[in-house]
């Protein structure tokens, strides 16, 4: 049995846990090793990828500068989250203010040493990556549209500096990152239907704050029918193996997302939608294995 002070501690750890988002963390940093063996370095050996330092502390250091941004974003955001998710806002508060802003800049400084074995430009991207961030969450979130824009594109640079190290510029490629980027953008913009309630209580000038729900919808209906082109692109123009059947399947998905958010009406219903947008974001990540099933079987020798 876990004394009194034992427990307090679980506790902290999973407050901390909960902070950063480890199970969003553990994705993305699964996503950018399946990306780097099947979609970016498809013709190098399977363990030179695997056990390539570069590339481990490449996306070490994201996930570090990611979980420092969900700390910063906790930070800004505590008012708000004690409207719009009182129960996880309760697990967060078990971790301090001070403790909190620690961590964050501890997470930082680690990422940019570990970056500095690269070279200076990964320095500096992670710099910039690192400010990027802090700019979002202490002033660009507040602004409509704009906000939405620059949270979707600092999901996808983590991407976006592997496939720079591994110097693959493939069209299909853009195809791919194209397809993600406006699934993230629509989830934004659906997560701010989600949480109107706080976001009027702390004057966050957002899309269905300012222009109304119908106009909300309406913008987010296209941004899925948008979607829909590049997916579509991938499964006739492009060799994506057998994850095809990913992009009909989000396709499929897409089509049901655009006719439930014409009946959306409340909370209930948005985290819906917002629960489909995750799902095709998360399947993808494990589809790309579809692309040829055999290559890691053929890579090991």
């Amino acid at each position: 049995m876990l004394n009194r002070k034992n427990k307090l501690l679980l506790y902290k750890l999973l407050s901390l846990f909960s902070v950063v988002r480890g199970y969003n963390i553990l994705m993305i940093t699964l996503a950018q090793y399946l990306a780097s063996i099947y979609i970016l370095s498809p013709n190098l050996p399977l363990r030179e990828v695997i056990f390539d330092l570069n590339l481990f502390i490449i996306v070490t250091a994201s996930a570090l500068v990611i979980a420092s941004g969900y700390i910063i974003n906790n930070f800004y955001d505590a008012e708000k989250d004690l409207i719009n998710k009182p129960t996880k806002s309760m697990l967060d508060r078990l971790v301090s203010q001070r403790f909190k802003l620690t961590t964050y800049f501890i997470l930082n400084l680690v990422a940019v040493f570990l970056a500095s074995y690269i070279s200076f430009r990964a320095v500096l991207f992670f710099s910039a990556y690192v400010f990027g961030i802090w700019l979002y969450s202490h002033k660009l979130k507040r602004i409509p549209l704009l906000g939405n824009i620059v949270s979707a594109t600092l999901a996808i640079a983590p991407f976006f500096v592997v496939f720079v190290y591994y110097r693959n510029f493939e069209t299909v490629i853009f195809v791919h990152a194209l397809f993600l980027f406006l699934l993230i953008l629509a989830r934004e913009l659906i997560k701010d239907l989600e949480s109107m309630a706080g976001d009027l209580a702390q004057n966050y000038k957002t899309l269905p704050i300012l222009y109304g729900l119908k106009t909300s919808k309406i913008f987010i209906g296209l941004l899925a029918l948008f979607t829909l082109v590049p997916a579509w692109l991938l499964i006739s123009e492009f060799d994506v193996g057998y994850m095809y059947f990913y992009f009909g399947f989000s396709i499929l998905l897409l089509v049901i997302f655009i006719f439930l958010l014409w009946k959306a009406k409340n909370k209930k219903d948005y985290v819906w939608l917002h629960n489909i947008l995750k799902l095709i974001i998360i399947s993808g990540v494990f589809s790309i294995l579809l692309i040829d099933v055999d290559l890691v079987l053929n890579r090991i020798l």
